[in-house]
């Protein structure tokens, strides 16, 4: 009977040791995990920012089933900056997607003014058109080959037309400083403008000497070195060095300060922050004598480089008032009357009354 019950302790406590050492592994292995768990990295100071290429393609894909398109992507990319830059390494850059791209819409207006302006068609062979969805970026191959890059983004749908400060109306801003900031990192210089305008002169003998970033402005009090202009960042002229890089990293960056503006409101909050000026960013806003637009209520026609037709609701109006431009335009070129200007803009005029400004 001694024996027994010797034998059933000796089991008992083997048991009891063996349930210690599980709860003591457990324990173990639960502060290990804790330990070398990796911890959220803080949000990078936008002082230390260094170059960056963001990728062309969202990280959102998995890369086994991305990294041939992405490869693809890249070496088209390179292709076409290479065989549309200037000398200087400069290429003008617009951006479109399918509602832009329809027939006889903003991209035939836009194409057509380099063939009736002033010295501007030799301009066509430097300019790239980045495509935002699958069917404008056909339309371009049919009208425009060889400059036509498809810049893809994971999840979102730009196809439609886009109202002002509405739906995916953000990320598509957005979208669109960070590819040109990747550019800059590319080393090329770029003068972007949006699709919505028609250009009458070359701009470029109008861009100041030593001027690292320019940008139109709606109203322009005069001064080219004045931050009190309202800049528009429709129409812009940037040139690749480490200070513009570094300005568009935090330029970019500052969307998360700025939650729900786009890349225009903000801008216009930063210009004058103090480290853009500790960066050495040398900033000018371009005259609206040379830079036209539909915000302003006239202009000589005898000066006017490029009109942008923003302060306007709707496509269809965008087109009908960009054409009367080019109208006016090409009677003006054509029998040199000095006395017959721009007439106003009224499609877009209208449409302002009807429903919020667009000032994009």
């Amino acid at each position: 009977m001694l024996l027994k019950l010797q034998a059933k302790w000796r089991e008992l406590k083997w048991i009891a040791s063996l349930l210690v050492l599980t709860v003591s592994m457990s324990l173990f292995g639960y502060h290990l995990a804790s330990f070398i768990q990796p911890q959220p990295l803080p949000l990078p100071q936008i002082s230390n920012f260094s170059a960056f290429v963001p990728p062309l393609i969202t990280a959102k894909q998995k890369p086994n089933d991305t990294d041939n398109t992405e490869a693809d992507d890249r070496r088209n990319l390179a292709r076409i900056l290479r065989e549309a830059s200037t000398e200087e390494k400069t290429v003008i850059v617009t951006m479109m997607n399918q509602a832009y791209a329809e027939r006889d819409s903003t991209f035939d207006v836009f194409l057509e003014s380099f063939r009736f302006g002033n010295g501007t068609e030799r301009l066509l062979r430097h300019v790239v058109v980045v495509c935002l969805d699958d069917k404008s970026y056909s339309r371009c191959l049919e009208v425009f080959p060889r400059r036509c890059f498809l810049l893809r983004t994971t999840g979102i749908d730009f196809s439609g037309e886009r109202l002002f400060m509405k739906g995916d109306y953000l990320k598509m801003m957005w979208r669109r400083t960070e590819f040109l900031g990747s550019l800059l990192s590319l080393g090329y210089n770029f003068l972007f403008t949006d699709m919505d305008t028609v250009w009458l002169r070359d701009p470029f003998p109008r861009f100041i000497a030593d001027v690292d970033f320019q940008i139109a402005c709606d109203r322009f009090n005069g001064n080219s070195s004045d931050t009190r202009n309202y800049a528009n960042g429709g129409f812009k002229y940037v040139i690749a060095n480490p200070r513009t890089i570094e300005f568009y990293n935090y330029w970019y960056e500052s969307r998360l300060r700025f939650p729900g503006k786009n890349e225009q409101d903000v801008i216009n909050k930063i210009k004058n922050d103090r480290y853009i000026k500790k960066m050495g960013l040398k900033m000018r806003f371009l005259q609206t004598t040379h830079v036209g637009n539909f915000c302003q209520q006239d202009w000589d026609i005898t000066k006017v480089c490029v009109m942008h037709g923003n302060c306007c609701i709707g496509q269809a109006n965008k087109v009908k008032d960009l054409r009367q431009v080019l109208e006016d335009w090409t009677n003006f070129f054509a029998n040199g009357d000095r006395k017959r200007g721009f007439r106003q803009p009224m499609n877009c005029r209208s449409s302002l009354r009807r429903k919020r400004p667009h000032i994009g």
